[in-house]
């Protein structure tokens, strides 16, 4: 019987673990460095904050793996042999695979500032980053985060629960700008602010400083300007994290190139999840799409391929959501930061400016295109319906009362929403 080997106990590898296991009995080993068992690595910022505890972030119990029998293995794998189908683990021991399915994930980016490696310099994407940042951050006054994108922002919020003086430093000339259209771009820097955290916008690092024990005491800006800090968060971004393969013969770009099938350019070789790159990725999407929903599409995809079913891996409809400290973030379809030629859009915000809905549309056809929603909750299987079946953007109009999701006792605005939506169309 056929021995799969996962390298990677995030949720893409464990899903297709779990799926390979209801449709099959071929034994099963997942390998990670990183913990004994999976956890949510969503939940990490919660376990800083105070609002969860470590086993809770597990979604199974410790007893689930041997049920299962699915067997974990705690150790780096260092290289990859994929003419004789061995891997190369911890203290020159081997394990013997007749699949190989990698879904390493990612890990997060450094561009060589000087003093980047020093004590008190964490980034925030492994429970070994949490790890770093606990120690580090303890009784400390200030925290420098260096990178505007999702994690800078839970990092910023991690601090600021802790009372700690935050100076986040974003290189763009507003939040997520390459991502939000200006207004929502917008709405988000004045969260941000609205919790005392001092956002430095067009404000990009240039080193780090250490004292005299070789710990973080300051970072100075491209301009020059000295923020003294006991800590330094940098979340410029993740990359795939594959260099182990290297050698291998598996090919690589950004990530590993995979097809449609999930497979590699090596027979009985696979990857799934943040590490993979789609070398003709379906509709808009991107080649590396670093999304805990599209790493458990993929882990169900192949492990249906992999027991005999051969499916192609097809994300459907894009959606992704956050949290930017109170206001929650939800989008759908396709809305860029900035429209193209052929769109047009509506938007609304409420008087609070912390509330706000956007259509996207097209200008010939007005069939919805996208829908940015924050700081309310609309239902996602009417809105992927909605653009799946390219809808009118007046019948969507209409019907954005059948998509409340905010619970009973919410303030309701679809009666407004509509009004100014209406006097805004033109047909």
């Amino acid at each position: 019987m056929k021995q799969v080997i996962i390298i990677g106990n995030g949720i893409s590898g464990i899903t297709a673990a779990r799926h390979i296991r209801k449709l099959s009995d071929m034994p099963i080993t997942v390998i990670s460095s990183e913990s004994d068992h999976f956890f949510s690595r969503t939940a990490l910022m919660y376990i800083y904050m105070g609002h969860m505890k470590y086993e809770h972030t597990k979604p199974y119990e410790d007893w689930f793996w041997e049920k299962n029998k699915i067997k974990l293995v705690n150790a780096p794998v260092e290289a990859v042999n994929t003419k004789d189908k061995i891997l190369s683990i911890k203290e020159g021991n081997t394990l013997k695979y007749d699949i190989l399915i990698i879904a390493s994930g990612s890990k997060p980016n450094k561009f060589g500032w000087p003093g980047q490696d020093i004590k008190g310099v964490s980034g925030m994407y492994s429970m070994q980053d949490l790890q770093q940042i606990e120690k580090y951050t303890a009784g400390i006054k200030r925290g420098v985060i260096v990178g505007g994108g999702l994690i800078g922002i839970e990092l910023a919020e991690m601090l600021h629960s802790r009372n700690i003086a935050v100076s986040f430093l974003v290189r763009e000339k507003s939040f997520w700008d390459m991502v939000l259209p200006v207004d929502e771009s917008e709405m988000v820097n004045r969260e941000i602010r609205s919790n005392k955290i001092d956002l430095q916008l067009d404000t990009e690092l240039k080193e780090i400083l250490a004292d005299e024990n070789g710990r973080v005491k300051a970072i100075v800006t491209a301009s020059g300007e000295k923020i003294e800090c006991q800590f330094v968060g940098l979340t410029v971004g993740v990359s795939p994290n594959i260099n182990f393969i290297n050698g291998s013969g598996i090919e690589t770009d950004r990530g590993i190139l995979v097809n449609e099938y999930l497979e590699t350019n090596i027979t009985d070789v696979y990857a799934i999840g943040d590490c993979a790159q789609h070398r003709q990725p379906p509709g808009e999407r991107r080649p590396v799409e670093q999304v805990w929903y599209t790493g458990r599409m993929m882990g169900e995809t192949l492990a249906q391929s992999i027991c005999g079913y051969r499916t192609k891996y097809q994300p459907g409809i894009w959606f992704n959501s956050a949290k930017f400290f109170d206001i929650e973030y939800q989008t759908y379809g396709w809305v860029w930061n900035k429209l193209r030629q052929d769109e047009a859009s509506l938007y609304w915000e409420n008087g609070k400016g912390n509330k706000c809905l956007r259509l996207v549309y097209h200008k010939q056809n007005k069939a919805l295109l996208g829908i940015n929603v924050f700081g309310m909750r609309i239902r996602h299987e009417l809105a992927e319906k909605w653009i799946k079946e390219k809808k009118n953007v007046k019948e969507v109009v209409g019907d954005l009362k059948a998509a409340r999701f905010d619970p009973e006792f919410y303030p309701i605005h679809e009666k407004e929403i509509e009004k100014k939506f209406n006097s805004e169309l033109v047909f």
